[in-house]
């Protein structure tokens, strides 16, 4: 690999890492691509982090999960099959594996190609209003159907492949990814999927009728969710990240994304390993 791109979260951290690693990489004859961000802090030329995927053959992400997921997000936009190399400087890290510790090391067999590849499940989601699609998006961990603080329980018509599956009173919905399902959905009360499983889950946030509870689907349905009370102040939230919002009898469509994110894998922490320490299992 000779074009690597780098994106970091603006924290002090993330910042002083990627200049390191900056220079790490010049020395060995890589060309570096910055976001245009961190690029401004360390006295770099920078580039937007949409256009870094198509420039690069390998993207470092410096920073935590959140960052990790709209560096996902831009890969997939840009139509390409990018690997992504998570540094966790964050608190949590599911995806982002590797610590600053283990940066060089790792980075040097990743380099080389002796590192394996996951690929990680995306979702597309899209808004139809009047029967018109609105707005799309990609999403790495979920798509959320939430409300304000004070907004009144909604009510949703879920239907799986032209199939009614139910209608639910309830604060809200989540339909979360494998990858997803230790985030929100998990809080939520969603079961643990593994990543490499293909399906997605559909999980209620405080459910007026208590028997409604989450499913996982295969990934092959496409999941629709129609807005059918007259809430108010309801938005879809995409990764925890973006937001837009939802009108009564808007159709929210969610099915399996044809692009698929690639994790570099930790080359000896096993996902059930990073699953444990996360979740403080056994402490």
């Amino acid at each position: 690999m000779k074009k690597i791109g780098i994106i970091a979260k603006d924290i002090p951290a993330a910042l002083k890492a990627a200049k390191k690693l900056t220079v790490w990489l010049e020395s060995r004859g890589k060309k570096v691509f910055i976001d245009r961000e961190t690029a401004a802090s360390i006295k770099r030329k920078g580039y937007d982090r949409a256009e870094l995927p198509a420039l690069v053959e390998m993207l470092i992400v410096l920073g935590g999960d959140g960052t990790l997921l709209s560096a996902a997000r831009h890969v997939a936009d840009a139509h390409t099959n990018v690997p992504i190399f998570g540094v966790n400087l964050g608190s949590l890290g599911f995806m982002a594996e590797v610590s600053l510790d283990e940066l060089y090391d790792n980075l040097e067999k990743a380099i080389a190609g002796k590192l394996e590849t996951e690929d990680r499940m995306m979702l597309s989601t899209s808004v139809i209003r009047d029967g018109k699609h609105i707005a799309q998006y990609r999403v790495l961990n979920d798509a959320v159907i939430n409300k304000g603080a004070l907004a009144r329980m909604m009510e949703l018509r879920i239907t799986v492949s032209d199939g009614h599956l139910t209608t639910l009173r309830a604060d809200g919905l989540i339909v979360a990814t494998p990858t997803g399902s230790t985030a929100y959905s998990l809080s939520a009360g969603g079961p643990i999927i593994h990543p490499t499983i293909h399906c997605f889950v559909v999980t209620p946030i405080c459910p007026h009728t208590l028997s409604n509870r989450p499913i996982a689907l295969p990934d092959t349905v496409v999941v629709t969710v129609c807005l059918t009370s007259r809430s108010e102040d309801v938005s879809l939230t995409l990764d925890g990240q973006i937001g837009f919002p939802l009108m009564p009898n808007d159709v929210v469509e969610i099915k399996r994304s044809r692009f698929k994110m690639r994790l570099i894998k930790h080359p000896t922490k096993s996902y059930y390993e990073i699953l444990r320490s996360k979740l403080k299992w056994g402490n």
